[in-house]
């Protein structure tokens, strides 16, 4: 996902999601200081076909983030980005 700064042209990479994702779904609370971005289809094949019996073979987001359970199968999902001092997300 980029970000571009409208004032100043500026382009930047502001998220990169797991292999075989699409980023989707962007939104923002209204005073700006949560932001939420849907992660679909994370892990499938860049073909058509999915194989069923190999379903961990590209990613196994979320479950790669959690210890007791790396290997469980790619799901779907909400991230919810905030800024640690609480600020606007991109001010």
């Amino acid at each position: 996902m980029l970000v571009a700064d409208v004032a100043t042209g500026q382009v930047k990479r502001f998220l990169t999601g797991p292999k075989g994702c699409e980023i989707t779904g962007i939104t923002s609370t209204p005073d700006g200081r949560t932001l939420f971005v849907n992660i679909q289809h994370p892990g499938e094949p860049a073909s058509e076909r999915s194989e069923p019996a190999k379903a961990t073979a590209i990613s196994h987001w979320p479950h790669s983030q959690f210890p007791e359970t790396p290997a469980g199968r790619p799901r779907s999902g909400t991230v919810v980005i905030r800024r640690e001092d609480g600020g606007v997300v991109g001010g």
